[in-house]
This record gives C-alpha cells, structure tokens and sequence, in this order.
C-alpha cells in the first residue's frame, strides 16, 4: 500500500514542498500557543480556570 502511494507522489512534481509547510505550520503554531500561555494575565487564568466550577453551581440550582 505504501509504495502504490509513495509511487504517486513521486510523479507530482513539487510535492516536497508539502510535509515542509506542515511542519512550519504545526511549528508555528505551537511556538504561537506557548507565547500565549507566557503572555496570558494572571487575572484571565484564574478567572478561566474556575469556570469549571461556577458551571456546576449553576447547573444545581435548576
């Protein structure tokens, strides 16, 4: 099965180009997560991570 494929992508020309823009994509994106999690504020994570919480208390009172 993997050499019907590989034997297809052979004949694509610039197919090389594609796991290249994976990876700067799937790079970039992780490198632009962790900047977020640095550059997050205090205040907005712990707002966010008691939401949880706040969810339950509201779903007792019905």
């Amino acid at each position: 099965m993997l050499k019907f494929i590989k034997g297809h992508l052979e004949t694509i020309a610039g197919v090389e180009i594609y796991p290249i823009i994976s990876l700067l994509i799937f790079f970039t994106f992780f490198v632009a997560l962790f900047w977020w999690v640095i550059t997050a504020k205090e205040g907005y994570i712990k707002e966010v991570s008691n939401l949880p919480l706040e969810a339950d208390n509201i779903t007792d009172k019905h």
